[in-house]
């Protein structure tokens, strides 16, 4: 099976999101934590709650599960909604004095907010895997090179796992935040508006 002429640019690409999705915003929420900024803690925090359909969808891929293209796609359009969405957190973050923290924060919005975005737009002609079969996605090095870097993962963090029961783990995971996400959309969404705060 010849490897497609884009593999090194998905690698790239899970590289990037490593730094961009885990460690810049962990590095940043600990900052946040040290130096008492509550509305850049509760910012991370909102962005941790919607990247995790990003962990899912690794869950997701390690069982070559169609519908991971799609939630990875998903994830890539909320993070940055999640990021920029409330308006008492912007306001906040714009009255903090221009220190250090403010712009490691407001630099990383900005970046993973191209970078989201960017890949969103490249990632759909991938939607096409999400319609076939688990087998056709193994089979069709179109779809599988997406697999490598999750089945990586596993090897390091779940060696001696089988690759079914994380998919399901990815599976059980994606119904919570599906109905997670329903409940605000449909419940809290009306009453809260753009504030992070609940009613």
């Amino acid at each position: 099976m010849q490897d497609p002429w884009f593999k090194p640019l998905v690698w790239m690409d899970y590289r990037v999101a490593v730094l961009f999705t885990v460690i810049m915003p962990l590095i940043l929420l600990i900052w946040a934590f040290a130096q008492k900024s509550e509305a850049i803690q509760r910012l991370l925090i909102i962005y941790w709650r919607v990247a995790s359909l990003l962990a899912i969808t690794v869950y997701l891929m390690i069982d070559a599960i169609p519908i991971g293209f799609v939630s990875g796609l998903i994830a890539r359009i909320l993070i940055p909604i999640s990021l920029w969405f409330w308006a008492d957190i912007n306001e906040e973050i714009n009255d903090l004095p221009q220190r250090e923290l403010k712009l490691a924060l407001t630099s990383w919005r900005w970046g993973i907010t191209v970078y989201s975005l960017l890949g969103a737009v490249l990632e759909i002609p991938f939607l096409s895997c999400s319609v076939s079969s688990k087998q056709a996605v193994l089979e069709n090095p179109f779809c599988r090179v997406w697999l490598d870097a999750p089945w990586g993962y596993k090897q390091i963090f779940h060696a001696k796992t089988g690759e079914a029961f994380l998919g399901f783990l990815g599976i059980v995971g994606l119904i919570i935040y599906v109905a997670s996400l329903s409940y605000f959309v449909i419940f809290r969404l009306g009453k809260q508006g753009r504030s992070a705060i609940e009613q």
